[in-house]
Order: C-alpha cells, then sequence, then structure tokens
C-alpha cells in the first residue's frame, strides 16, 4: 500500500478511535466506526447496545445506518467503512448487503471477527466482496479494548 493510502487509513481509524472512545465514556464497549464517502465521514458511531437496548447497536450497524440515511441509498457502493476492531458476522453481513466497497479494521477478534481471523465472510461466495484490510493501528485499537475489559474484571 502507498504512503498516501496509509495516512489515510490511520487518519481514518483515528475517527473511529474517537467515536469508540465516546462510546466507552458512555459505559459502551469502546468500539468506534466511521463510512467514508469521496473523502468525508458520511456516517459515525461507536457502540451503543447497552444505551438503545438494542442487540444490534453495534458501531458498524449505526455507522452504516447513518450513511444511508446521508446519502438517501441503503446501498453504499463507493463507501469504505473503518472500524476498531474486526467486526463480527451479523456487521459483515450488513456490510456486504449495503455492498460498501471496503472494510478497513484496527485489531482482530479471533472469537468473533468474521472478516478472516475466526470467520472469513467478507468473500465467501456473496453476490458482493469486500476488499478488507486489517491491522491499522492494530496496537491502539487493541490496547484500548484490552484496558477497558481490564478495568470490569
Amino acid at each position: 500500500m502507498d504512503t498516501v493510502a496509509a495516512a489515510a487509513d490511520e487518519r481514518w481509524m483515528r475517527a473511529a478511535l474517537a467515536e469508540a472512545a465516546r462510546a466507552e465514556a458512555a459505559g459502551e464497549v469502546p468500539v468506534g466506526a466511521v463510512v467514508v464517502a469521496d473523502g468525508r465521514v458520511i456516517g459515525a458511531a461507536g457502540n451503543a447496545p447497552v444505551q438503545e437496548c438494542d442487540p444490534t447497536a453495534h458501531a458498524e450497524i449505526l455507522a452504516l445506518r447513518a450513511a444511508a440515511r446521508a446519502v438517501g441509498d441503503y446501498r453504499l457502493a463507493g463507501c469504505d467503512l473503518y472500524v476498531t476492531v474486526e467486526p463480527c458476522p451479523m456487521c459483515v453481513g450488513a456490510m456486504l448487503h449495503a455492498r460498501v466497497r471496503s472494510l478497513v479494521y484496527g485489531c482482530e477478534d479471533p472469537k468473533a471477527g468474521a472478516a478472516g481471523s475466526r470467520y472469513a465472510l467478507a468473500g465467501d461466495g456473496w453476490n458482493h466482496r469486500l476488499v478488507v484490510r486489517g491491522g491499522v493501528l492494530a496496537e491502539e485499537c487493541s490496547r484500548t479494548m484490552q484496558a477497558f475489559f481490564a478495568q470490569r474484571r
């Protein structure tokens, strides 16, 4: 990957980390996501299942909903989703249905990650394939999660 693309990935992952910090401040697991189109954020969110009393209120789902409202279409072709932690099967499924162009995540989730570490749903015979890049600011994303759970134990 060239340095310009790597710098853009880090920029947007930092925006996702800011969403994760807001989620943590609200008592949620610190996962943040942003949807980017044409060099600007069109949807952003942090985890909110506790706040929303909604098991589907993952950061990725909420960011996709905001992006779809922003463009007036559930199809988000040409959009890239950045998330601090590798998404679960539900979230990867939503990205595939939305036709998101690429998924960029920070740290892996070996227990439930569906973009390659546990499951590989992103390119698994669907009518759409996501381009997946993992490991962007992985150490920072991982530390955020580890610190959160260390406080809870």
